[in-house]
């Protein structure tokens, strides 16, 4: 349903992309590949998009994952520069916003002056975005550009937010079920430097696991770290 924005919704094939769409999320193999594949889709499905990314808050600053353009990158930049900008407000729950719409950056825009002034100078002529969220958390924002004026209209917003409803529940499964597969590996991990240390040392299981934990703690590295040097260099130092 790839379009310059000037066409109507398809609704009924709207639904089927959406539909093979939620699929192809669920059968990627990584978060990256998830992210990927949610702002390509923004791309292809929404009238208008010409370029997409995610936008996440975290306690250093922001991060731009999965942007299909390096314009994506810049707006983000900018944005994180000034403080300003739609994109950072809905990813940081400013205003309790869940989706804004600027219709031509054409014009000047008294909430964030700085930020569109710039953005114009990027190519950007409108933009929409969608907090991604789910019942437990807020992951971010979805973010979507065209280069034309007026490229999102109510009809693009909705079908923009039923993507985005779709991409939160993808990705806060892909993130979960990756840090299950994590948490395996790292028990997996600390269990086989533990084995090495008592065999070296003749040591309990208890006494093995203190030996690991009290170097993480006394040297500030991360457990599962100590335990991959354990088990490539036969000792944690």
């Amino acid at each position: 349903m790839r379009n310059d924005g000037t066409d109507q919704v398809d609704w009924r094939r709207f639904a089927e992309q959406m539909a093979t769409m939620a699929r192809d999320l669920l059968a990627q193999e990584s978060v990256t590949q998830t992210l990927d594949r949610i702002t390509a889709s923004a791309v292809e499905l929404v009238p208008g998009c010409d370029a997409s990314g995610i936008l996440i808050l975290h306690s250093k600053g922001t991060k731009t994952l999965a942007p299909t353009e390096q314009l994506v990158v810049d707006s983000d930049r900018i944005q994180t520069d000034l403080r300003e900008g739609p994109c950072y407000d809905v990813a940081s729950r400013e205003n309790a916003e869940r989706v804004f719409r600027i219709e031509d950056f054409r014009e000047d825009h008294p909430r964030w002056p700085s930020y569109v002034s710039q953005a114009r100078e990027l190519g950007v002529r409108s933009m929409m975005g969608f907090l991604l969220f789910t019942e437990d958390e807020d992951l971010g924002a979805l973010n979507l550009y065209s280069r034309s004026p007026g490229a999102f209209d109510e009809a693009g917003e909705t079908a923009g937010w039923l993507l985005a409803s779709h991409a939160a529940v993808a990705f806060s499964s892909a993130r979960t079920h990756a840090q299950l597969e994590q948490a395996v590996e790292t028990r997996h991990l600390i269990g086989e430097a533990m084995g090495i240390l008592m065999g070296s040392h003749d040591l309990t299981e208890d006494q093995a696991f203190d030996v690991l934990r009290r170097y993480s703690q006394e040297n500030n590295i991360k457990l599962r770290e100590v335990a991959r040097r354990v088990c490539e260099h036969g000792a944690p130092g």
